[in-house]
């Protein structure tokens, strides 16, 4: 399958996704119903993203000029991909980097997600039956010529064990962080409320913990942040912030809420579902040391990701900071 073609093919699923058939649209019911953490809304979310982020036929085509893509590799490997299930789509971009090196890919999806990538490739093989030659999907991962694993710390341990041998990147938990320094306009709060909220929190560019100067007022954060009011209507979710609050009150701990999280400062930039965290600061220059910590995954404020913007991911955003392409080229 040439560069022409597996472009057009992607531009095909493009098109399949912005028709939303009926089909589709009971596919991503079924996913909701097998993960309540998939709710329609965020999948439709996720699906926009790509669509405007990573399948504009002209951003596509210039991504294969930058790379110098070729029809296809002069050594032709495959590349298993244990995928996350985390928030959906979640293993996209790694799809769709490896289809576009022109390796073949064998796909691993986690059983949080078994549904809607999977439907997508089956769509488009309807009309490039040839991507079934690049495209599998398989529980078992054995005799792959290199790997991409996404999990949690403790996967982590055994995908390097299982993996040594082999070319690899190997993902971990991360998450994000937010800079503030109290000039935030009423705009930017909402912005950040979606950076910190969408998918539930449940996302490795999801906001959990801030950075914020001392004496600042939490009040126009909280308000912005019942914008997502609605989910104490979602049980899981509900449960997680009822879970959290209840803690806090029993360890007779400070914490703010607005009936939708729960804050606390906390040093740690991981925070569970209901919770955010934060930190106060006296200087900018206590940054240093938190902008190279390999736990975080990308920092919202000004002169780092805008606010609104972490969930937003482009082709040239890679997880881990580690360029997927580079890696792929280099096999």
């Amino acid at each position: 399958m040439n560069l022409k073609n597996r472009l057009s093919l992607l531009n095909f699923i493009s098109e399949y996704i912005k028709a939303d058939s009926e089909a589709f649209k009971e596919l991503k019911q079924r996913a909701f119903e097998q993960n309540r953490w998939f709710t329609p809304d965020f999948i439709d979310l996720t699906l926009e993203n790509i669509t405007n982020s990573m399948l504009i036929e002209k951003k596509l085509e210039d991504f294969a000029q930058k790379h110098q893509l070729k029809d296809q590799p002069n050594d032709i490997k495959t590349v298993g991909i244990v995928m996350a299930g985390n928030i959906p789509y979640v293993g996209f971009h790694d799809m769709l980097c490896v289809f576009l090196s022109g390796h073949k890919q064998r796909i691993k999806l986690s059983s949080k997600d078994p549904y809607l990538l999977k439907h997508l490739i089956e769509k488009a093989s309807i009309e490039f039956p040839e991507v079934m030659e690049l495209i599998q999907f398989d529980e078992m991962l054995k005799g792959c010529d290199a790997y991409i694993a996404t999990g949690t710390n403790n996967s982590a341990r055994y995908f390097e064990f299982y993996f040594e041998k082999y070319p690899h990147i190997i993902r971990k938990n991360r998450t994000s962080i937010a800079i503030l320094d109290g000039n935030e306009t009423e705009e930017q709060l909402i912005h950040l409320a979606d950076d910190i909220q969408l998918y539930f929190g449940l996302g490795c560019r999801n906001v959990t913990q801030l950075y914020v100067p001392e004496a600042y007022d939490f009040v126009p954060l909280l308000n912005s942040l019942r914008k997502y009011d609605h989910y104490r209507d979602h049980p899981k979710y509900r449960h997680n912030f009822d879970y959290q609050l209840t803690i806090a009150i029993m360890n007779n701990q400070y914490y703010m809420s607005n009936d939708s999280i729960v804050m606390v400062k906390n040093e740690s930039p991981f925070s569970p579902i209901g919770q955010l965290h934060y930190q106060f600061y006296q200087h900018k220059e206590e940054f240093k040391t938190t902008l190279q910590n390999e736990n975080i995954q990308c920092i919202v404020g000004d002169g780092f990701v805008p606010f609104g913007m972490a969930q937003r991911p482009s082709l040239e955003d890679y997880a881990d900071g580690v360029n997927t392409m580079t890696f792929l080229q280099s096999l």
